[in-house]
């Protein structure tokens, strides 16, 4: 039984975009190893407060991603 953990930075992503990495990561599992996968595969969100997750010592923050999503768009 497949266990994917994904952790994000709490306040970035919105309730239908965790549901969504959740049923496409399902999906992905699904596909590489059938569908018999589907029922005993787990996925958790798990959000970490902003400002306590950091790149090479620099805090990260809700703010900081959200900056570096719109530099990428």
């Amino acid at each position: 039984m497949p266990l994917v953990d994904i952790e994000l930075i709490e306040g970035v992503f919105d309730d239908t975009q965790k549901q969504r990495m959740i049923r496409d990561v399902t999906e992905a599992m699904v596909a590489i190893e059938g569908e018999a996968l589907r029922g005993v595969t787990w996925v958790r969100v798990k959000e970490i407060a902003s400002g306590e997750w950091a790149i090479g010592g620099n805090p990260m923050t809700a703010a900081d991603v959200r900056k570096a999503q719109s530099e990428i768009a």
